[in-house]
């Protein structure tokens, strides 16, 4: 781990399991999408360990825990709109930030600070929740799944975001919750924290190569 500890020109930040807990409505989204395939429902602990891939990968991993032996892709291509569309209409009715998130906001922006969202989450379903959650004043660009030809752990996300942001990726902090992050600004050549509380996909947090820890969002001031 590196000295990370120093006010930067711009935060990146991932969306699910860093800014916010998502995880209760994508859980129900992804069970409504099972059970409507004729599948059984998954446990909300196992979609957390699932989440950050982008909502594709979230399904097949729910198809695959529970052994599906059929037409892979066909069933995700037929799954995936049921999910999207529930999802859509019911994004946000048990999300909510993480604590300290919303004044930590703040003060970075009051500081003057470039603030961003850089996420796997596709455009619309980002922006709803930001919008819905009143967090999409505080940021100057959000970088979805669907904005770049590639997702994080690519390193196209955050280069595109440091270029509307116009800062490099020396001046730029990324914050995030899983080893996608961590790709995805190592590639890019930004320093990286890691909420410990987020989406990890199982993994510790503090054995990635990350250039620190925090157990409170509040740490990054």
């Amino acid at each position: 781990m590196s000295d990370w500890y120093r006010p930067y020109e711009g935060y990146l930040f991932d969306l699910d399991g860093t800014l916010v807990d998502t995880a209760p409505d994508i859980n129900v989204a992804l069970n409504h999408s099972l059970t409507a395939a004729g599948f059984a429902p998954v446990s909300e602990n196992h979609t957390r360990h699932w989440i950050g891939h982008g909502a594709r990968i979230l399904i097949k991993e729910a198809l695959a825990h529970q052994t599906y032996k059929g037409d892979m892709e066909a069933q995700l291509d037929a799954m995936l709109p049921v999910f999207l569309d529930y999802y859509s209409d019911h994004h946000a009715h048990h999300s909510t930030a993480y604590p300290t998130v919303v004044d930590t906001l703040q003060t970075l922006h009051a500081r003057g600070a470039r603030l961003a969202v850089v996420t796997n989450k596709v455009t619309h379903l980002s922006e709803l929740i930001l919008d819905t959650l009143g967090l999409s004043e505080y940021f100057d660009s959000v970088v979805c799944g669907d904005t770049t030809p590639k997702p994080k752990p690519d390193p196209a996300p955050v280069q595109y975001c440091l270029r509307e942001l116009q800062i490099t990726p020396e001046q730029a902090l990324f914050v995030g919750d899983s080893n996608t992050d961590v790709g995805a600004a190592r590639n890019a050549g930004t320093n990286i924290v890691c909420v410990r509380y987020g989406y990890n996909q199982g993994q510790d947090v503090s054995q990635l190569d990350v250039d620190g820890v925090i157990d409170t969002f509040s740490e990054l001031l």
